[in-house]
């Protein structure tokens, strides 16, 4: 009896030694490739996203003539946000066949589907041509983007997040932002150079056609990058599982099963996107419409603010693997609940001096969010559902609050006549996101859940 009581526990501490999970060992070619294929949808999203913004005076005028300028520009902007209201949708669909077929099968998907929506609205007619035609087209090109956008930005930074060894999971997590910010300069670059070159008559006619045309070889580029991925080593031992017939998770356990890394999801999102869609989307038609600044100079200033965004963004990517997610992302949030005021009254000073320091004060800030999220959120969700429980958050969030902050700050504005709208609206975005990183774990250094320990190989950098 005496020699069972002894042999039993060394017995148990055996078999889960036995079951512990071998690290996985990471091939740093094959990481580099997955973060370049992610990183690049993500440049074509937000070269869409970024071209759109910053000509969206000269597209209020071909799609929707109007003596008034505010008007046209919420129109603008109102089908801008139309996208993001079947995000959710797209997320739903697009996350639970990534976490059933696979992430790379889905984001080729995606690939293609964005890029055949931004290229269709190049082709489009104008409003003098065909009439209520046009914004028809362009509401339903802009609704394909959306739908298929569902399904990136979850995929993409669940895609590095699985291959990236978890030591180094924030700096590769970083380059994700990275192609955004590189999208933007893209599209905000292109626009500019015409915008210089170009006549007006020019840019309304035709000019403002380019850009949008420009998707069709990125997309074909973005696609073969995608094709010649393999799957993630966690999906790869998620469907291995799945041959012992184990059950599928249904779209419902996604939500229901996660409602509390879903609210935490859906908070840190907010305070992301909001104070992401104010910098990089709404600030530059504010620079022109609200404030009548020179539209090049405006132009050249927030191109600027994002260039060194794209410098700083790969060094505090690193921070996050050494001090932590939470302290970044609280750091982000205090931030812009103290300066945003302040930033905001440089901006409106006017002088080319006080809008670059004002500008760049919230773009340093918004650094602190675009290089830990892309490792902070996938760390919310275990392997089994990551993909389509991040998707359903992710874009829940986005279309509330991030897609429509252009529309409704413009819409305040338009209503209060207070110039200060859009501080005080990433102020109460920064206090939303305050709540949620308080309530968040903290993930750098560690395993993903429900995966094994992953370490990078002897030839990583």
């Amino acid at each position: 009896m005496s020699t069972a009581s002894v042999v039993a526990p060394a017995s148990v501490a055996k078999t889960r030694k036995a079951k512990a999970p071998d690290p996985t060992v990471t091939d740093p070619a094959l990481v580099k490739r997955a973060v370049k294929a992610a990183a690049l949808g993500n440049a074509m999203e937000w070269f869409d996203f970024g071209v759109y913004s910053y000509i969206a005076v000269t597209l209020g005028k071909v799609f929707f003539p109007s003596g008034n300028p505010t008007a046209q520009l919420l129109s603008t902007f109102g089908a801008f946000a139309a996208a993001f209201l079947v995000r959710p949708l797209g997320g739903m669909v697009f996350g639970p066949l990534g976490d059933r077929v696979g992430r790379q099968k889905v984001l080729a998907l995606t690939m293609i589907m964005m890029a055949a929506g931004t290229f269709a609205i190049g082709l489009i007619p104008s409003y003098a041509t065909i009439g209520v035609g046009a914004p028809i087209l362009l509401l339903v090109a802009r609704l394909v983007q959306g739908f298929s956008t569902g399904g990136e930005y979850a995929g993409a930074s669940t895609f590095i997040a699985e291959y990236a060894p978890d030591k180094r999971r924030g700096f590769l997590g970083s380059w994700l932002e990275f192609g955004t910010l590189a999208g933007y300069i893209g599209g905000a670059g292109l626009v500019t150079i015409m915008t210089a070159l170009l006549s007006a008559d020019d840019l309304t006619s035709w000019g403002w056609r380019i850009p949008f045309l420009i998707a069709g070889p990125m997309g074909i580029i973005g696609l073969y990058l995608r094709m010649r991925l393999e799957e993630t080593p966690a999906f790869a031992a998620e469907a291995e599982k799945a041959e012992n017939n184990r059950p599928k998770t249904p779209l419902r356990e996604m939500v229901t099963g996660q409602w509390r890394a879903l609210l935490l999801c859906v908070g840190l999102v907010l305070v992301f996107n909001v104070t992401d869609y104010m910098l990089l989307s709404y600030m530059p038609s504010y620079l022109t419409g609200q404030l009548h600044y020179d539209e090049t100079h405006g132009l050249l200033v927030v191109l600027g603010v994002m260039a060194v965004m794209m410098i700083v963004q790969p060094f505090a990517g690193a921070l996050t693997d050494r001090v932590g997610r939470r302290p970044v992302i609280a750091a982000g949030c205090a931030g812009f609940l103290l300066l945003s005021v302040p930033a905001l009254l440089l901006i409106r000073e006017g002088s080319l001096l006080a809008v670059a320091l004002g500008m760049g004060a919230l773009g340093l800030l918004l650094v602190c969010f675009t290089a830990s999220m892309p490792s902070a959120l996938p760390a919310l969700f275990p392997t089994k559902v990551r993909y389509g429980s991040l998707s359903i958050g992710f874009n829940v969030s986005v279309s509330l609050f991030g897609g429509t902050t252009p529309l409704v700050v413009t819409a305040l504005i338009g209503a209060t006549g207070n110039m200060m709208m859009p501080a005080y609206y990433m102020m109460a975005a920064a206090v939303i996101g305050g709540f949620a990183v308080w309530r968040m774990a903290e993930s750098a250094g560690r395993p993903l859940p429900g995966s094994a320990p992953s370490v990078a190989g002897r030839h990583a950098e």
